[in-house]
């Protein structure tokens, strides 16, 4: 049962902000977003899946723990459900409802894609909301939306056989689908990895790992996935891996983010924001 108890009677004094994606960008640019003073819904989709799970909020729509930068994931199911988690402290909502469902639980302030879909057609972002901001490319201020925002180079964003973000990423530190099917795997994040190391199934084809490291990234068991999808990352460093906490290259992309709405926002936002934020 969902506890109500922090839901406000009104509207929240504080912008709201619907993130497309659940992402390690996506969770990053929802953790700024807290600290600024915003209220953040993260709206997840199935395409790409998510591999770097231990720094997103993604396995809280599984009942898990998700947290970053002391800032906890709640799972949403219904409108009244994302109302309630985002009115929460040091709370950002996590949900599978759709733009479409969220539009109507009130005015957005912002609205983000950060779904970082490489082959996928851009949505026209353009008066859903009082801001509109597109991460990573296909995104266009002239086209699509009202500010655009490019992936930090650091950020690992690849298809197999196809474009990709630009990356110092070695290739082989990822493993692919080579079909269509359910992932299956028993291997956790944090696992040392070996090359040639079976870290998981896809339609009974065996998945291995081409080099040795640490697994910081693998695609929660029983995703559905298509060919191309990234289902694990593994960081050859050992030592220095991490796989909690806000990613590097997120964090990067979520202050370019802040700062694009700092210059674009209205008064009205900026001071909302800042209201809400002395008020905490």
């Amino acid at each position: 049962m969902v506890d109500y108890s922090h839901f406000p009677p009104g509207r929240s004094s504080r912008p709201f902000a619907v993130i497309l994606g659940v992402n390690e960008v996506a969770s990053a640019i929802a953790v700024h977003l807290h600290r600024s003073g915003w209220s953040a819904a993260l709206s997840r989709d199935s395409n790409p899946p998510v591999y770097r799970r231990g720094m997103s909020f993604h396995d809280a729509l599984f009942g898990d723990r998700a947290m970053i930068a002391a800032i906890s994931g709640a799972r949403a199911e219904t409108g009244l459900e994302v109302l309630a988690a985002v009115a929460r402290p040091d709370c950002v909502a996590v949900t599978t409802l759709g733009l479409l469902d969220l539009l109507v639980l009130r005015q957005l302030d912002l609205v983000i894609d950060a779904r970082l879909q490489p082959l996928a057609l851009r949505p026209d972002l353009r008066n859903l909301a009082r801001l509109t901001i597109g991460v990573g490319p296909g995104f266009d201020a002239k086209l699509n939306c009202d500010v655009a925002v490019p992936l930090a180079q650091t950020a690992a964003v690849k298809i197999a056989g196809g474009a990709a973000e630009t990356t110092a990423a070695d290739p082989k530190n990822f493993v692919f689908a080579h079909r269509r099917g359910s992932w299956r795997t028993a291997v956790d994040l944090g696992s040392r990895a070996f090359r040639g190391f079976v870290v998981g199934h896809v339609g009974g084809e065996p998945l291995a790992a081409a080099a040795d490291g640490i697994l910081i990234g693998i695609v929660r068991d029983g995703t559905e996935v298509v060919e191309g999808d990234v289902l694990a990352e593994v960081d050859p460093r050992t030592r220095q891996a991490a796989w909690t906490g806000m990613d590097p290259a997120g964090r990067l992309t979520a202050k370019a983010v802040m700062r694009a709405l700092q210059k674009n926002a209205t008064p009205t936002l900026k001071r909302s924001a800042v209201i809400a934020q002395d008020a905490r």
